[in-house]
C-alpha cells in the first residue's frame, strides 16, 4: 500500500493510512468519499479477475441473479431492479445473450414487449457465480470480526441511504423548481 501524500496517516483518525492511489489534496475535505471510490475500484477491480474466469463481467452476475431468482423478465425490469439505465442494460443483455447466458422470447401478454430469460448454459454457471460472491466476500472482509462485518454492512446501508435520500431530495427540489418556473410562465404565483 502507498502513502503518496505528505503527511499520510497523520491527522484524525490516520486519514490517508493506506491509500493504494495517490490521494489529491483537493479530497481533503472527503476523505470518506475517496475512500470509498478506491474500494469501489478495487472490488470492482477483483470481480472482473473473479467473474472473467467464468466468461462473465462485473454486473453481468447481478443481472442473471434476478433472472435465476425471478425468472424472465421484461428489459425494462431489469433496469428498475438494477437502478440502471437502459442503454447499459441493453448492451449487458446483448452480451449476455451473444454469450448463450439468455435468450429473449415475446412476451405471452405484451406482443410489445420481449422476455429475457436465463439459458440452459446459464443455470450451470449459478453455482460458480455464488462461488466468486463467496471468494470476493472474503477477500473483502479478511481479517474482520462477525461483529466488524456487521458493523460495516450497517456503515455501508447508512451511507447509501444518505445518498438516496440525497437524490430524492434533489429530484423534489428540481420537481418544485420546475413548478414554480411554470407557474411563472403561466403568470401565477
Amino acid at each position: 500500500m502507498t502513502q503518496s501524500t505528505p503527511g499520510a496517516g497523520e491527522g484524525p483518525a490516520g486519514v490517508g493510512q493506506g491509500a493504494t492511489v495517490p490521494v489529491p489534496a483537493a479530497a481533503g475535505g472527503g476523505p470518506v468519499s475517496h475512500a470509498i471510490f478506491r474500494l469501489a475500484r478495487l472490488h470492482r477491480m477483483f470481480a472482473g479477475q473473479l467473474l472473467r474466469r467464468i466468461g462473465l463481467h462485473p454486473g453481468q452476475e447481478l443481472v442473471m441473479m434476478h433472472l435465476w431468482e425471478l425468472g424472465p423478465r421484461r428489459q425494462t425490469d431489469l433496469v428498475r431492479l438494477m437502478d440502471s439505465d437502459a442503454a447499459t442494460m441493453t448492451r449487458t443483455v446483448r452480451r449476455l445473450e451473444q454469450a448463450g447466458f439468455v435468450r429473449r422470447r415475446p412476451s405471452p401478454t405484451d406482443k410489445r414487449a420481449s422476455l429475457i430469460e436465463p439459458t440452459a448454459a446459464s443455470h450451470a454457471l449459478r453455482r460458480e457465480v455464488e462461488q466468486v460472491w463467496s471468494r470476493l466476500e472474503d477477500l473483502s472482509t479478511a481479517g474482520l470480526s462477525d461483529d466488524e462485518r456487521t458493523e460495516a454492512l450497517h456503515t455501508l446501508e447508512r451511507l447509501e441511504q444518505n445518498l438516496v435520500q440525497a437524490a430524492a431530495d434533489a429530484a423534489d427540489a428540481m420537481g418544485a423548481a420546475g413548478a414554480t418556473d411554470a407557474a411563472g410562465a403561466s403568470g401565477e404565483e
